[in-house]
């Protein structure tokens, strides 16, 4: 018997679905390239698809991202999906009550790519997006935030790496000695600062959020240089940094503990300690393929 033929929209759903799978936001002019269906059909598909409890419309960046309510297929969801969901909230109300942008970074080969970014709610942003931005682990603060924190297995593979790196931004790894003691001092203080030699005219106040597993990400306010100081910025700022850095942690602990649907999204609470500083672990190993060219973002 022949089989009868394919029922188009559901064709199209599953198509939109592993589109929206290949990233963590996607605009809808992304979904039409990558399945050609005209965008009034996508806008209307991804209602039906938010209605189901699947999707997610972020309406400041006019763009669409899977929710937690996808693990129900058993498929396609994964930890980058679930971070901007567990910190989307977090970072909006925070750039609405203090105007300044906020992002939150994930490790991909080597680099922090940036997930989620408060910019189109900030009035005070030097760029107009950095989603999907790749930073460096060395020279940036969000990517400082999360190798200083990450475990010491962790850490010397990517330093491996990093010190094979071609990018400028990555030279300070060569140093050995330097590079320890700038992640001890991340450890330490709690908190990154970018090298104020990239991008002068803006600094970025950068801590890592830990789940269940250690760290997850990194969210970081980026700030022009010329109204305020490192320490200024340290001094109004990186109490409620730690406190929304603490919030995303615990909404991520309950997404994996209880699944998304058992995981009531909680209020900011108090910080909770930063983990005991660690000696930093000597460099050694085989030479390791370079870790790519970075892109430029704030």
């Amino acid at each position: 018997m022949s089989s009868a033929p394919p029922v188009r929209s559901v064709v199209r759903a599953i198509e939109l679905l592993r589109a929206l799978n290949r990233q963590p936001v996607s605009t809808v002019d992304f979904l039409h390239d990558q399945t050609r269906i005209p965008k009034p059909s996508i806008i209307r598909m991804m209602q039906t698809l938010e209605g189901c409890g699947l999707v997610k419309h972020a309406p400041q960046h006019g763009a669409y991202f899977l929710t937690a309510g996808v693990q129900s297929l058993s498929y396609g969801y994964h930890s980058e999906p679930m971070v901007v969901e567990a910190a989307a909230p977090f970072l909006d109300a925070l750039t609405l009550r203090i105007k300044w942008p906020v992002a939150i970074a994930m490790l991909e080969n080597f680099a922090m790519v940036v997930r989620y970014s408060t910019i189109p709610l900030s009035p005070l942003a030097l760029k107009h997006s950095t989603l999907n931005s790749r930073l460096s682990l060395v020279g940036r603060a969000l990517g400082r935030a999360y190798l200083a924190f990450c475990s010491p297995e962790q850490q010397d593979a990517l330093l491996q790496v990093l010190a094979d790196s071609t990018s400028p931004e990555d030279e300070l790894a060569k140093d050995i000695k330097a590079m320890a003691s700038v992640l001890s001092e991340v450890r330490s203080q709690g908190f990154a600062m970018r090298d104020p030699s990239i991008v002068p005219a803006s600094n970025t106040l950068a801590v890592p959020v830990f789940d269940n597993h250690g760290v997850a990400c990194s969210i970081g306010l980026t700030y022009f240089s010329s109204t305020m100081k490192p320490a200024q910025v340290v001094e109004r700022h990186l109490s409620e940094m730690l406190d929304v850095s603490h919030a995303i942690g615990e909404r991520l602990k309950a997404l994996q503990s209880d699944g998304a649907r058992k995981a009531p999204l909680p209020h900011a609470k108090p910080r909770a300690r930063m983990p005991s500083s660690r000696s930093a672990v000597p460099i050694a190993g085989d030479q390791v393929p370079h870790s790519g060219e970075l892109e430029e973002s704030a």
